[in-house]
């Protein structure tokens, strides 16, 4: 076991596994490297990796366009100036943004939670200046994950990680999934915005339906509030799409991006519409790393990347091969149900997706839970067909 000296002067000695707070029940491997998609821990066993790093590693491990991004910014001597300068990584990554999507404006942030957050304050100021100080409640719907900050916890759908921290931020209101919840929930005179995700993925990988989407562009349209897109984990090819808005065709007033966006560095942002971001004025928000050299000129290049058409193919022949071997699954009576959309999947079970998760590591593939018993599947976005295959083949066996 390592050991670390205390830098208090006669300090025990502290056991390095003890020195991280308990916040993760971490698996047993300890992971040093690693290439395409596969990782290696200190003992030399390789893992085939269908988690991405929580969805983030789309490009798998020892990427050389990455690496090349890293070491071009390393030879420049600045890795941060704040945002109270220009940089042109910053800035030709929102030009590249708004030229894919719907958005007018970027703001940046260091991951998902953050990104929801600013989301949050951008929805309110716009809808202060729509309707006044009244005019402030976040709609968000069941089964959905927002994130773990007092914002993005009080809009997301779990008591359980909610009542050790509360009070929460007020004005939240969770609802069922379904238009006639919302329609009962919204109000002119106090609805600022609905969020949503196009398929949740924490509460069990569940695509929501094109006409709810639509539906909830209608409300929101109808109430004058504004509509968020959480795309943390479907954003960026995930989807088959390079957002997930697009699978839909309904277009958000925002969208949150984090997970893929900077390759395995922290960064994620926040795309708005004029709309919104002509109510947002100097010192409304703020970050200090956001946006920086590095993260900006790595993101650029995953951007780039994912916008391949040869890798999006790639998702969607590979998200057919899954939904061909959950189909097996099904009939052979291994899962219950099979639910997902490119490189998104989950598996409902009649058993704890733990116990699967650990079998298959024993195994050498790192696969994910989404709930108690949901087993989740989220490759790197660059994975091939017999890679694939190999690790089906052991979460067959896992699964028997």
């Amino acid at each position: 076991m390592t050991m670390t000296q205390s830098p208090v002067r006669g300090g025990p000695a502290v056991k390095a596994t003890d020195a991280l707070l308990g916040v993760y029940r971490r698996a047993r491997p300890v992971l040093v490297g690693g290439r395409g998609c596969h990782l290696i821990d200190d003992e030399g066993r390789e893992y085939l990796d269908l988690t991405s790093g929580l969805g983030v590693n789309a490009l798998g491990y020892g990427d050389a366009g990455i690496a090349a991004a890293v070491t071009e910014s390393l030879e420049t001597g600045v890795l941060h100036v704040s945002n109270l300068y220009r940089s042109r990584p910053g800035e030709e990554l929102a030009a590249a943004l708004t030229g894919v999507s719907f958005a007018d404006r970027v703001f940046y942030c260091n991951s998902g939670g953050e990104a929801n957050e600013a989301a949050i304050k951008f929805a309110r100021r716009w809808a202060r200046e729509a309707g006044g100080p009244a005019k402030h409640e976040i709609v968000s719907l069941r089964r959905s994950f927002h994130g773990r900050l007092f914002g993005s916890l009080a809009i997301t759908d779990r008591p359980v990680y909610q009542q050790p921290f509360e009070p929460l931020m007020p004005g939240a209101v969770v609802v069922d999934a379904n238009l006639d919840a919302v329609r009962a929930a919204v109000s002119p005179d106090r609805t600022a915005a609905i969020f949503v995700e196009p398929v949740q993925g924490e509460g069990g990988v569940v695509p929501l339906p094109s006409e709810l989407l639509a539906g909830l562009r209608e409300i929101a349209d109808a109430v004058d509030a504004v509509l968020v897109f959480d795309e943390v984990q479907t954003g960026l090819g995930r989807t088959g799409r390079l957002f997930g808005y697009q699978l839909s065709g309904v277009e958000p007033d925002l969208l949150t991006l984090a997970k893929p966006l900077a390759g395995g560095l922290p960064m994620g942002a926040v795309l708005l519409t004029e709309r919104v971001a002509s109510a947002i004025r100097p010192g409304d928000h703020g970050t200090t790393f956001g946006g920086g050299l590095m993260v900006a000129a790595v993101a650029l290049n995953v951007l780039h990347r994912l916008s391949d058409p040869a890798l999006v193919e790639n998702v969607c022949e590979r998200g057919e091969q899954i939904r061909q071997t959950a189909d097996r699954w099904r009939a052979d009576g291994l899962i219950l149900e099979a639910r997902g959309v490119g490189l998104m999947w989950g598996f409902e079970l009649d058993r704890p997706a733990a116990e699967v998760v650990g079998r298959a590591l024993e195994a050498g593939v790192l696969a994910l839970t989404a709930g108690e018993r949901v087993l989740r599947l989220l490759p790197p976005l660059v994975i091939g067909e017999s890679e694939l295959a190999g690790g089906l083949d052991i979460l067959t066996s896992a699964l028997e």
